[in-house]
């Protein structure tokens, strides 16, 4: 059904642009390790054992992301406001994050008299079940992806608003009246912005003619789209990091947990290692969302070609697929990071007319220049 309805569009083929791409790959890495499991405990062991694997490197890349994302913020707040942020716990305080995940891990985790136990301790595990969920398509370099699905931008629309129902989950059970105003904002919040974020995917699903992530890479191999795509691309990218933010309950988006207000809204009853839950996972969805947002706008670990330039695009190569993503990412965090620690908190009625009546708007004409522009094939 996708090929038909793709097709109709006269986009450029992206398979005949595989084949010029030299840039350092973890295929053969891979294929070996598949090999020896399929040598050693036959087929269906090795696939067993290889889930078992990419399952506990998501979990690793979970603590890790959770450790370096929190010290990255202290220090980003800090040069900000011009601080100087954490400086005691270890070398300029780079293990102060592991000496708060110690704590977390030690202090008492209690429940609520009146809270419903089964949803109240189940919510934050939903939180981590689908951002570990989010992390299979991801291509974090070439060929390292744990599962090349053709509609993956299909898939990561579907599962990414399943968060909510953990937000929701959390502040009922908690049987606490600011967790549940919390959650309460928490769901009209993402329900509304995700309108936005999914028109501004569209536009880049329109000009690929493809739902496939590695197709979306691929396209971009002699040109980022945020910069062959013109002002419609730019416009979807200022418009899907807008977003994003305030899917992700970031601040100046950050009215489910507001502190003035809620005291810690949906989460305000959990302590110990079902608070360190929705903590890491809301640092986690800021990272996939980043990385979405890097592989559909700045190409992913494709490296910066320039057109025909075959010298400059050569040299570009050199440097690992890895290094491309993560650096995109980074910096894609970086920026959420910065718009926390400038603007003020937004009142929930500027939230929500910001997306009802200019975002979305923006949004739907932003798409209809785009389809033009494809159909057209004005674009680079």
């Amino acid at each position: 059904m996708y090929e038909r309805i793709i097709t109709v569009l006269p986009v450029k083929k992206i398979k005949e642009k595989k084949q010029n791409i030299t840039v350092w790959s973890f295929a053969d890495i891979s294929k070996t390790i598949d090999q020896w499991l399929n040598d050693w405990v036959g087929a269906t062991w090795a696939t067993v054992f290889e889930m078992v694997i990419a399952g506990v490197c998501v979990i690793g890349l979970f603590a890790l992301l959770g450790l370096v994302l929190v010290i990255m913020e202290r220090k980003v707040a800090a040069w900000i406001q011009i601080r100087l942020g954490p400086n005691r716990v270890g070398p300029k305080g780079m293990l102060q994050s592991l000496a708060d995940t110690v704590k977390l891990l030690v202090k008492e985790g209690m429940t609520p008299d009146g809270a419903d136990k089964f949803l109240f301790n189940l919510a934050p595990f939903i939180a981590m079940i689908v951002a570990m969920l989010l992390m299979a398509p991801i291509a974090f370099a070439k060929d390292f992806q744990m599962w090349d699905l053709n509609v993956g931008v299909l898939y990561i629309s579907a599962v990414s608003s399943i968060s909510v129902i953990s937000i929701l989950m959390a502040g009922w059970a908690s049987n606490n009246k600011y967790s549940l105003l919390g959650a309460m904002r928490s769901g009209a919040q993402i329900v509304s912005y995700e309108l936005s974020a999914g028109l501004s995917v569209l536009a880049i699903v329109v000009l690929t003619g493809s739902l496939s992530l590695t197709d979306i890479i691929q396209s971009q191999q002699n040109g980022w789209w945020i910069f062959k795509g013109h002002i419609p691309v730019i416009i979807a990218f200022i418009t899907f990091i807008i977003a994003v933010t305030a899917e992700t309950n970031r601040a100046p988006f950050d009215l489910a947990e507001a502190e003035s207000e809620l005291t810690a809204g949906f989460h305000t009853e959990y302590s110990g290692m079902k608070f360190a839950l929705f903590f890491l996972a809301e640092y986690v969805n800021v990272f996939i969302v980043c990385a979405i947002g890097a592989t559909l706008f700045l190409g992913g670990w494709m490296p910066f070609h320039i057109g025909s330039w075959e010298g400059f695009n050569h040299v570009m190569d050199y440097i690992p697929s890895s290094i491309w993503f993560f650096g995109k990412t980074f910096f894609l965090i970086f920026l959420i990071m910065w718009f926390r620690w400038t603007f003020p908190r937004l009142r929930i009625d500027q939230l929500l007319n910001l997306e009802w009546k200019y975002l979305l708007p923006i949004s739907m004409i932003n798409l209809l220049l785009v389809t033009v522009m494809a159909i057209m094939g004005w674009h680079f």
